[in-house]
């Protein structure tokens, strides 16, 4: 969606607001012993307790509250019955609505025991999703998305999950424009525009380049071996810094 209005911004505000207190909520209750459903019942009480529904449920009949993806799994994994065990790279997704207006946010983390290089590969995806923000305003191709997330990746030695992209978002799950590449497309002649609704997702990998769909129609993993993360933030274009949605 494009900004039109001051109320328009205030709604995307709440609902982005109630996203970022769930996954925080989630985060902070994960722990080993619990199941992905028991975790994903967190996120939907949170939900529920603001007024919000989940949006992959409602507009896409997905099969949970939240994402929630475990290790080898890089995202759209299904709540279950799924164990959580110490040490597993866990991605918590979480997009909602509430009066007509979307937030989506993520976050990667590990469960104690936590190893070096898993947090740094979290920590690094992290400031590479803040870094491609900060970089982006009214005028700027939108394909420099791409090429930050390739440089920074390049960088920290890491890949980029190239069939997993950022998206518009406002007064739907997904909108145009609907594939914001993870890589650099000199072709992508799309600019951003102020009032631009949009997410900033970068998948970053240790070794994987792509994820492959499993048989639940859902869930997608990255090759055997390969661990991934994930970060996303809800913002609006403006024509100075973005203003993000989804910050706690």
């Amino acid at each position: 969606m494009t900004i039109q209005s001051q109320h328009d911004i205030e709604q995307l505000m709440k609902i982005g607001k109630i996203v970022a207190m769930t996954i925080e909520s989630m985060k902070n209750s994960a722990r080993p012993g619990m199941t992905t459903r028991e975790l994903d019942g967190i996120g939907q009480r949170m939900l529920a307790d603001h007024g919000a529904v989940s949006a992959p449920m409602k507009d896409v009949a997905f099969p949970g509250y939240t994402c929630i993806s475990v290790n080898e799994e890089v995202a759209h994994g299904i709540p279950g019955d799924r164990v959580l065990q110490p040490g597993d790279l866990v991605n918590v997704d979480v997009s909602a609505e509430l009066n007509g207006y979307y937030a989506d946010a993520g976050q990667s983390f590990q469960l104690p025991p936590v190893a070096a290089a898993v947090d740094r590969l979290c920590r690094y995806t992290h400031d590479t999703m803040m870094k491609t923000i900060s970089a982006l305003k009214a005028g700027v191709k939108l394909n420099e998305v791409g090429r930050i997330f390739q440089s920074e990746a390049a960088k920290g030695g890491y890949k980029v999950i190239q069939n997993l992209c950022s998206h518009g978002v406002g007064r739907s799950l997904h909108e145009q424009p609907f594939e914001i590449l993870p890589y650099y497309e000199a072709r992508d002649r799309r600019v951003l525009k102020a009032g631009q609704v949009i997410t900033i997702e970068p998948f970053l990998s240790d070794g994987a380049t792509f994820v492959d769909q499993q048989s639940d129609g859902w869930t997608l993993k990255a090759p055997t071996g390969s661990r991934a993360a994930q970060f996303e933030h809800t913002i609006i274009i403006t024509n100075d810094r973005p203003i993000i949605t989804t910050a706690c």
